[in-house]
């Protein structure tokens, strides 16, 4: 099968299947609850928009950007209300609104500049060693500072030397911040962080699936396993996107 053909029909699956899983959860959790959930509604409509944004992502296209914006601004709330709840997820409440929300405008004006429009993709490129070295210390540094911020702060995690619920939100935190600024400058490597953020946020929401308040962490299990397998593709896209553009 030629590539244009694979990616087409990839697409659709990714889309088309999180569709359906999203309304068929969707529907399952309002029928066991006796009614239509908010929450559940909007959270929902936000995991069909980030998959459309990583979609775009995946194959190079702009319009990432645009449903970027919505997808992370429903789950910062999203988030927030985990958190409130007594599960992790004040970290990433954070990140979305403080860093991620902004970070979709610096990204479209570094996309045109890098020529990508609504029919061209953008001019990627790949990491020199010395970058990765750099990069390398920004995680573990910034991963012991998080840590120690957020178990200061957050209600959920038990006491102990490792707090684990703690570190189910650093990582996908520093992934997150990483993966972000790489995509923004249109760099190949940022598939790595994002497969980095996929397993660890599907590990976050599942360890929430304990009640009725928590209706919605369903949803981002689904959406993050369709993450992954996007990222995984996004990944060998993108290595065949940077072999032109190489180390700058």
């Amino acid at each position: 099968m030629k590539e244009d053909s694979f990616n087409k029909y990839f697409n659709i699956f990714i889309l088309a299947g999180m569709a359906v899983a999203v309304t068929v959860t969707t529907l399952m959790k309002a029928g066991k609850s006796g009614g239509v959930d908010t929450l559940l509604v909007v959270s929902a409509l936000g995991a069909i928009t980030g998959v459309l944004s990583t979609v775009f992502s995946a194959n190079g296209r702009i319009l990432t950007f645009l449903f970027g914006l919505i997808d992370v601004s429903v789950y910062g709330v999203m988030c927030l209300i985990n958190w409130e709840n007594g599960n992790a997820g004040l970290g990433n409440a954070i990140l979305h609104f403080v860093y991620f929300v902004p970070m979709q405008f610096i990204g479209f004006f570094q996309w045109r500049k890098r020529g990508a429009h609504q029919s061209s993709k953008v001019r990627a490129r790949r990491l020199s060693s010395r970058q990765w070295g750099l990069l390398s210390l920004l995680m573990v540094a910034g991963s012991l500072v998080a840590y120690f911020v957020i178990a200061r702060f957050d209600k959920s995690a038990a006491d102990g030397f490792i707090r684990w619920a703690v570190v189910l939100d650093v990582l996908p935190l520093m992934c997150n911040l990483i993966g972000q600024m790489l995509l923004s400058t249109a760099y190949m490597e940022q598939w790595i962080f994002w497969i980095g953020v996929n397993v660890t946020s599907i590990l976050l929401w599942s360890a929430s699936l304990r009640g009725s308040q928590d209706s919605f962490a369903l949803i981002y299990v689904i959406k993050y396993s369709f993450y992954l397998l996007n990222s995984l593709n996004g990944l060998r896209i993108w290595i065949g996107l940077s072999k032109e553009g190489g180390k700058e």
